[in-house]
């Protein structure tokens, strides 16, 4: 089921990729997937309200090691690279480049000029808008690599 939902999401074949046969799922109190593990790594989790996950930091590492660039990424100037690893979030104004078929609301990898992963979040933008726009939130980060 969630290889099915991360294959929604993210793009067929995906699912299989990110969520191997060693993984182990974590349960809400009404017995429901709640976390999606790997050994003790959470790679995401699942949302009660909508059924769509967010990826925590292991899962955007194996998201950013079987995706091509520029897809799901958020690419941010250098010198913002400090705030984005502990987690702030990212402003549209430091916003150098981003997939263009981001939808706000997706699930993003924020990464520096030279492709490193910084975080993953929520995009608060379109892509397109993200380069556009030189004000407001471009993406609400979740996990900044620092804090893991």
């Amino acid at each position: 089921m969630v290889q099915t939902i991360a294959d929604y999401q993210f793009g067929k074949g995906i699912g299989q990729e990110l969520f191997p046969g060693e993984t182990s799922f974590g349960f809400s109190k009404t017995g429901r997937i709640r976390y999606i593990l790997l050994g003790e790594k959470r790679l995401a989790t699942m949302r009660s309200g909508d059924g769509r996950l967010t990826i925590g930091f292991a899962g955007a590492e194996r998201l950013a090691a079987i995706t091509e660039a520029p897809a799901w990424r958020v690419t941010i100037q250098d010198e913002v690279i400090p705030f984005i690893e502990d987690g702030k979030n990212a402003m549209a104004k430091h916003v150098m480049n981003a997939d263009p078929d981001i939808q706000a609301g997706d699930e993003v990898l924020v990464t520096g000029s030279d492709g490193a992963l910084l975080a993953t979040g929520t995009a608060m933008l379109s892509g397109t808008e993200m380069r556009a726009f030189e004000y407001g939130v471009a993406v609400n980060v979740r996990k900044g690599r620092l804090k893991q």
